[in-house]
Formats: C-alpha cells, sequence, structure tokens
C-alpha cells in the first residue's frame, strides 16, 4: 500500500530555495525508501506527467544513462509520479525491452498526490493529475538548493541537471560563484567586494564585481 510520513501534512505548496524538503516514505520499484535515508548525499528528486508517454520515456533513458555520472558526484536519482507501482514496473520493464536500456534507480509511487501535494508538482492549470515536470536538487542536509520546472510539452535536459549539481557542489566547496554557461575546469568568480577596504586592494583596472578565479 502507498505510505507517506504524517509530516507531510499541511506542507507548503510553493516550496522555495533553501527549504527543508518534506520528508516521505513511499513504495517504489526500488522497494519502500525514505527521503531520510538519503542524508549524507545530494538528492535529484524529480517528477513527471505520466509514465508510457514520449517525452517521458525519452526522459527517463537520458537519465538512466547518466546515472553513473551523478552518483560520481555522490547524487542520487529518484523519479515519481501520481500512475501506481504496477505501471511503473509495466513502463521500465517495457523501456528496458524496446531500447535496451534498464532504469536502475527508484521510481516512486504516488498515487495519493501526497508528495506532489507537499513539494508542489501538480499543475493547477491541467486537465487532469499529471505531474508537471519538477526537478529539486536537495543537498546532504536535507534542504531544496535549487528547482527547476519545465512545462509538460518540453524535455528536461539531463546534462543540464547534471551540470546544475557540479556547479552548486563546486561553489560550496570553493566559496566562489559560477558564471553563466560554467563547466568543471572554467573559471569561477570571486564575490563582489562589499568594503572599501577590499576595493583598495584589487589589482589596477581588475574589478570590484567580476573577478576570476581558477577552481
Amino acid at each position: 500500500m502507498d505510505t507517506t510520513n504524517s509530516n507531510l501534512a499541511g506542507a507548503p505548496a510553493g516550496l522555495r530555495l533553501n527549504d527543508k524538503a518534506p520528508g516521505f516514505t513511499a513504495r517504489s520499484t526500488a522497494g519502500e525508501l525514505s527521503l531520510s535515508n538519503y542524508r549524507g548525499r545530494w538528492v535529484l528528486l524529480f517528477s513527471h506527467p505520466a509514465d508510457f508517454t514520449s517525452v517521458c520515456t525519452s526522459e527517463f533513458i537520458a537519465f538512466a544513462r547518466a546515472r553513473d555520472k551523478f552518483a560520481k558526484l555522490n547524487c542520487d536519482l529518484l523519479g515519481l509520479s501520481v500512475d501506481s507501482l504496477y505501471s511503473h514496473v509495466a513502463w521500465l520493464r517495457d523501456i528496458e525491452r524496446s531500447f535496451g536500456i534498464k532504469v536502475t534507480f527508484p521510481l516512486i509511487e504516488d498515487s495519493a498526490m501526497v508528495i506532489a501535494r507537499a513539494y508542489g508538482m501538480l499543475d493547477g492549470s491541467s486537465e487532469n493529475s499529471g505531474t508537471v515536470r519538477a526537478t529539486y536538487a536537495i543537498d546532504p542536509e536535507g534542504i531544496i538548493r535549487a528547482i527547476v520546472w519545465y512545462p509538460m510539452n518540453v524535455g528536461r535536459s539531463v546534462e543540464e541537471l547534471l551540470r546544475l549539481v557540479e556547479a552548486l557542489q563546486t561553489s560550496e566547496r570553493e566559496c566562489a560563484l559560477t558564471p553563466e554557461g560554467w563547466h568543471p575546469g572554467d573559471a569561477l568568480v570571486e564575490p563582489a567586494a562589499t568594503s572599501l577596504d577590499e576595493t583598495e586592494q584589487l589589482a589596477e583596472g581588475q574589478s570590484w564585481y567580476y573577478r576570476e578565479r581558477r577552481a
């Protein structure tokens, strides 16, 4: 049966960056799991509108192919939709049979829409209960560090989500910022100077608000 923790009751529908990710326990294609079991690791929790749909299938194939890359970043993948566990199992088996891709990360059952409501994944303008393409990057302390939404008719870029997780980790580790289009090995950006003393220490011609630094 579906099971979710009571701490989801009354959870805000509009989560924001740096909010604590609502906890849950639920059935999945990898057995029953709890979000709390992933403490100490990064988590990419993402919802999709429905099983057995073309765009969602393309995303799951891409996520499955990139799973090892996320694992190297100490990041686990957790998929979710309001479809039943039986539908999930049948869909993932069909993906393996039709495309030769085995999806080994958990796909969570949320038939009662408890998790989807807690995370605000339901599209109020939709004619059905399908979840939007919402993605939440959750850090090892259980804090939401990034939120990315796509409409139902546009597929996500898994490579961009991979870049996002690595950028978040690098920025935190290096106490620096990652500029537009940053990829591992690119220059980072120092936080802008916030005092006259800091600006006086800058080299001649160096900008106080844009200073590159090699990682």
